[in-house]
């Protein structure tokens, strides 16, 4: 049988830039729809999609440790160099944790995005711009067959983590098996995600690439600071799409991937090599945490590591390389030389896969 492609384009803001991500996919069959759970997204389809990014503004997050591996905060936009294919580019705008993002104005100066003087009330939050304060967190839990023993302690290692965000943070929440599910929309309310969370039941198998595509699609949509957080046991065994597709969409979005494995690292080599990846490519982090109490302690180090990051956006000056273009942090202090920037390693302009 043949279907008409549908063609869905999401034009997302990205702290004030622009990502274009279209997605053509086959609609799935009648009786398949219906044999879907209300709230849920079907996480397979029959045909491999195909997908286009274009990236016309960069949103760089990034931390900066000392050689002990202890934040270094309190940094300016001037004690920092970012150059594209070794050429320097022009910060747009310039954040640090949860504080309001300033902009970098061509004689140098800044301008704070949320609130400031001028306005006729200048402690009024501007509503144009308080989505950019805080970090918006896309948490993907997986309610697979592969987590049915360790299913309530991961939830209370979620609610715990939920509960104990900045209050200047959004989060929604996901589950996923063959399905995924919306189980909270994007909300300050921690009551609110956590129940939507708590309401998850196992399922069967575990679509989880297709799953992160589709929360990636939502975090793009957007504007401000996003990152992923995957809580998964790893195998998966439904995707219709490739894990290093789902990365590279992240990657060129500035999408963040942090996962948190509850498998052991030696059992599942093929799951923690593509968890590794993709952490490592879009400037996240992976965990390994068998036990509750690891598990726990890995969301306090995602905690940590979201309020002491740095988010630079910028257009990035004209450049020849349409396929990977390299991206590189420099802090210009004398201390920067024994200052370690993580940060993704780049991004691909326009991607067609």
């Amino acid at each position: 049988m043949n279907w008409n492609r549908l063609t869905i384009a999401v034009l997302s803001l990205a702290a004030a830039g622009m990502c274009l991500v279209t997605w053509a996919a086959p609609p799935p069959p009648p009786q398949a729809a219906a044999q879907s759970p209300p709230g849920t997204v079907p996480a397979v389809d029959d045909d491999k999609p195909t997908f286009r990014v274009k990236v016309d503004m960069v949103v760089l997050s990034f931390t900066v440790t000392d050689s002990k591996g202890k934040y270094i905060t309190g940094l300016k936009p001037k004690d920092f160099k970012v150059t594209e294919d070794s050429i320097t580019q022009k910060m747009n705008t310039f954040g640090e944790g949860n504080k309001p993002p300033v902009q970098i104005m061509d004689d140098g100066s800044m301008r704070t995005l949320a609130g400031g003087a001028g306005r006729e009330n200048p402690d009024a939050p501007d509503p144009r711009t308080d989505s950019f304060v805080g970090t918006n967190v896309f948490v993907l839990f997986d309610t697979s067959n592969y987590m049915y023993r360790g299913f309530v302690y991961a939830s209370d290692a979620i609610a715990d983590f939920v509960r104990g965000l900045d209050r200047a943070d959004s989060v929604a929440g996901y589950t996923f098996s063959r399905n995924m599910s919306r189980a909270a929309n994007l909300t300050r309310d921690r009551n609110l995600a956590i129940t939507g969370l708590r309401k998850a039941v196992a399922g069967d198998d575990a679509a989880l690439y297709n799953a992160l595509l589709l929360a990636i699609r939502d975090a793009d949509k957007v504007p401000g600071r996003k990152v992923v957080i995957v809580f998964s046991n790893g195998p998966d065994n439904a995707s219709m799409v490739a894990p290093d597709d789902v990365r590279a969409v992240a990657e060129d979005a500035g999408i963040p991937i942090y996962v948190i494995s509850t498998s052991d690292v030696n059992k599942d080599p093929i799951s923690a090599g593509v968890f590794r990846r993709i952490s490592q490519r879009t400037g996240g982090q992976v965990y390994f945490a068998k036990t509750w109490q690891k598990q726990v302690e890995a969301f306090e180090n995602i905690r940590e590591s979201l309020g002491n990051s740095y988010t630079i956006t910028y257009y990035p000056q004209a450049n020849p390389n349409d396929g990977f273009r390299k991206i590189n942090v420099e802090v210009l202090s004398d201390a920067g030389r024994k200052l370690r920037v993580k940060a993704r390693p780049g991004y691909r302009p326009g991607r067609t896969f």
